[in-house]
């Protein structure tokens, strides 16, 4: 029987059901948006790399979350935007495949330079007599790669399981993107192995750096609670407050969207927050980290006040 299956070539990407009018608004407000998101990234970024200040572990972590939130969008949106704006919906099935494998990657590569960001905090606040030792730059970089290495490995492995499955119809995809879970939907093959594997991944790179985020920051509370000083505490609550809330995003919204269970009536709330998680979380963390951040604030000053000098 799997002999007479005929391999598809491409997908039909069914995204939402809008009028040609409204696909050209969208274009509009996620060309913004996309531009915007690359701005505010390539800011943080480049005050990292400009301020020496800012040459420390923390802002070492913060530039890779920069560089994988200027580098997920890149991913998706050029494909999503090509599309709205000349009304086609197809992708052949090799961009399908690419654009999952770095879905999954960077995907997979911030929730781990996240829990590195975590372990750097919670350093900084438990152990400040050993910080500077324990976050050497030798370390950072090991952490770094490692979160990089992790990410495209496991990212790779999914991949390779997806290619051993016979694709032979039907071609529509639920979604706007080429997502692991929807792509796997149209498989004629036994998916058990990818669904595993899926799972495990989601203990692995969610729920396991979740768990250890949550343990970190119940014994970042307790010290910063012991320290005695009003502006010590208010200090140590600021440096976490922005990593916190980047975390509740990132973590609430990815969990939702790779660890619930498949349900064909929430497939149309899905595809919002999968939505959401490609546009606004990538914009979010620069928001942040900038907003609630007397540092960066401090050094853009500093860079700004250096270029008018000049």
């Amino acid at each position: 029987m799997e002999g007479n299956q005929s391999q598809i070539s491409e997908f039909i990407l069914v995204g939402f059901q809008l009028s040609k009018n409204m696909e050209l608004v969208l274009f509009g407000i996620f060309s913004l948006l996309y531009i915007c998101n690359l701005l505010a990234n390539g800011m943080i970024l480049g005050l990292i790399c400009l301020d020496s200040r800012l040459h420390t572990p923390m802002y070492f972590f913060l530039s890779h979350l920069a560089i994988i939130d200027m580098s997920f969008p890149s991913s998706n949106l050029p494909t999503l935007l090509e599309n709205l704006v000349k009304h086609t919906k197809n992708i052949s099935f090799d961009p399908c495949t690419v654009q999952m494998l770095f879905n999954l990657t960077f995907g997979s590569i911030e929730c781990l330079i996240l829990l590195a960001m975590s372990y750097d905090r919670y350093v900084a606040i438990c152990h400040p007599l050993q910080y500077t030792v324990i976050m050497n730059w030798r370390v950072c970089s090991i952490l770094a790669i490692a979160c990089w290495a992790c990410g495209f490995a496991l990212a790779l492995v999914q991949v390779i399981l997806l290619l051993r499955l016979p694709f032979c119809g039907p071609q529509r995809m639920n979604h706007f993107l080429c997502d692991i879970r929807s792509v796997l939907k149209l498989a004629c093959g036994d998916i058990w192995i990818n669904e595993m594997f899926l799972f495990a991944d989601g203990v692995l790179i969610l729920a396991g750096p979740l768990a250890l985020m949550l343990v970190s920051y119940m014994r970042i509370l307790w010290a910063i609670l012991k320290i005695q000083s009003k502006e010590g505490r208010k200090k140590a609550f600021s440096t976490c407050s922005s990593h916190l809330c980047v975390v509740g995003f990132y973590f609430g919204i990815a969990m939702v969207v790779y660890m619930v269970p498949d349900n064909s009536q929430q497939e149309e709330h899905l595809k919002i927050l999968f939505l959401f998680y490609t546009l606004f979380n990538p914009l979010l963390n620069p928001l942040v980290y900038s907003v609630r951040n007397a540092q960066v604030k401090a050094a853009f000053h500093r860079v700004f006040q250096k270029k008018r000098t000049v």
